[in-house]
This record gives C-alpha cells, structure tokens and sequence, in this order.
C-alpha cells in the first residue's frame, strides 16, 4: 500500500538513532589514490563491503554504523532491469564511456553513482519484535532533512517524502523539493541486522542524470512497451544544489555528521574503534572482495 506524502520535517523527529554509532567514510575525491580507494572503483565492493559490515554488526563485534560514500561513475541496476531483453548490451554500452555497471542486491532500480551523489546508509542490529521498514525509511528520510537543515533550513523545510511519477527508481520514500527528486531510499536485511540507504543527488544536474538512465532503458527494453520498467523523465530529477541546498559533498555529509550529533548519538571514526577494540573492515580486505565476486557470480544476467 502506497504511503501517504508527508513534509519530513513537519512530520517531526521519526524514530531514534543508538547512542553509539561507528562511521565509516569512503567519498570520492576525499582521499588519495591508494589500493583502498582503487579496489571502490568496483561497482560492488561498497555494497559488498556493508554486507559484511552488516553481518559484523549482527554478529556484534561491531556497534550500529553510518557509512557515508560516493562512486567516482557508475550505474547500479535492479534484479528486474537485468533482464530486460537488451540489458546486456545497455551495460556494455555504459562501460564503454567509461561508466561502471553492476546488478545491486538491495531493493529498487537502476541509479546513476557519482562523486556528486552521497550514500547514507545506517547499519542496524535487529530489534526484538515485528520489524517495519517504514519506520526505518522514515528515520533516514528525516536524518537526511535534518542534514539538509544544518546549512540550508528553508530548502529543508520544503522536503516532502512522496513517490516522484517519472523519476529513476520511484518509491514511496522518494525525498523531493517541488515535485524534483533529489533522493531514493532502499534497504536490505540479513538475519541478525539489516541496512537502510539513500542516495542522495548533492551536487550536478539531476536531469543529466535521469537521462542518462532514461537512455539505459531504452536501450535495454529495446522499444517493447510491453515491459515493466521505470519510464524516466529526466526533468523530474535535480540535485540539491539546484533546489536551494547544498552544493557540495563536504557541506551535505558535515550536515550528517551534525544531525547525528544533535539527536544526542555518540558517533565513534572506523579508525578510532580500531585503536580501541582491534576491528578493522575496509574496502581492499578479502572477504570483501570475495563478497563482492559472489554479488556479482550471482546477479550477473
């Protein structure tokens, strides 16, 4: 059942964070070029990467964590895009121009990744009891407004949580500014833990992006309208930037950072749990990359 439109800031504080959470950052551009950096450039090491994270964290030999990331260009695909008729040829032509592809494992449709494009994803231990993924989206929805607050208080408070007809991977979660999307939220879970996360359009032009996958479908279904597939109007998608919020990387995911913090949750760097308890997870670790050799055996068309 579709959920109802909501103004995400009016609609008050939703749900509530640990006290104690680990973060862990990979954006692009941030870092210098080195094997943990390199081995991201993989479609799925980050996806591969939280779902070992994500077993940890069930496991717990590691807190509740926020992992903030980009992709230097890439396109993530849903199960159901992955087979339409000419999906491989689609892909093949976005590597081509240099664009990385890969069948993601979370809910949702394909979504362009790049450095202007921040994913939040906060990695819980299950509660005892019924779980509802509503209430999970509406937490990232509203810690994502909150961010968007920090710096930009009057774009955030127009932030409406409703499904975006025409954008790339609709959902009922979709975060928007005056009908534009700037925001899609899915979520995976494992048996002890699960994630939540968004991706969300920070800085660049949304409708470049829309087209972009706009041109993957119509590609990929090879002009049978009989297919089930998103069919995106480029203009429906805009980067916060263009909607009167940050322009920028480090001003959205400092706005995270603050969000967190004013919501009284204590948020602990991945280097500083090392030097504390020994654990340590990063990109070019192998049984991420194993993981990430398996996501790809295994959804690969």
């Amino acid at each position: 059942m579709r959920s109802e439109p909501y103004n995400v800031l009016e609609n008050g504080v939703a749900g509530r964070l640990p006290e104690e959470m680990v973060l862990f950052t990979h954006l692009s551009g941030e870092a210098e070029e080195t094997e943990e950096t390199e081995s991201g450039q993989e479609m799925l090491v980050p996806f591969a990467f939280e779902e070992m994270l994500c077993r940890d964290v069930g496991a717990g030999q590691v807190p509740p964590v926020l992992h903030l990331w980009s992709h230097p260009g890439g396109v993530a695909l849903g199960l159901r895009d992955s087979r339409l008729p000419r999906a491989g040829a689609a892909m093949q032509a976005l590597e081509a121009q240099g664009i990385r592809t890969a069948v993601r494992h979370s809910g949702g449709a394909a979504v362009p990744l790049d450095a202007g494009i921040v994913s939040v994803s906060l990695l819980l231990p299950k509660r005892p009891g019924k779980l509802d993924f509503h209430d999970d989206f509406r937490l990232l929805a509203s810690l994502i407004a909150e961010a968007v607050a920090v710096s930009h208080p009057q774009a955030a408070a127009l932030i409406r949580a409703e499904e975006v007809t025409g954008s790339y991977c609709p959902g009922d979660f979709d975060l928007a500014i005056g009908g534009r999307k700037f925001c899609g939220i899915a979520q995976r879970r494992q048996s002890n833990a699960y994630f939540v996360h968004a991706f969300v359009v920070v800085s660049g032009s949304g409708q470049a992006r829309g087209e972009l996958i706009r041109s993957f479908y119509a590609q990929a279904a090879d002009g049978d309208e009989s297919l089930e597939y998103p069919r995106v109007q480029p203009e429906t998608i805009a980067a916060l930037g263009e909607l009167g919020g940050p322009d920028s990387a480090a001003v959205f995911t400092a706005g995270i950072r603050q969000a967190v913090a004013r919501r009284g949750t204590l948020l602990k760097p991945a280097d500083r749990l090392q030097q504390e308890t020994g654990y340590s997870l990063q990109y070019g670790d192998p049984r991420v990359l194993q993981a990430a050799h398996v996501l790809r055996e295994r959804y690969a068309r």
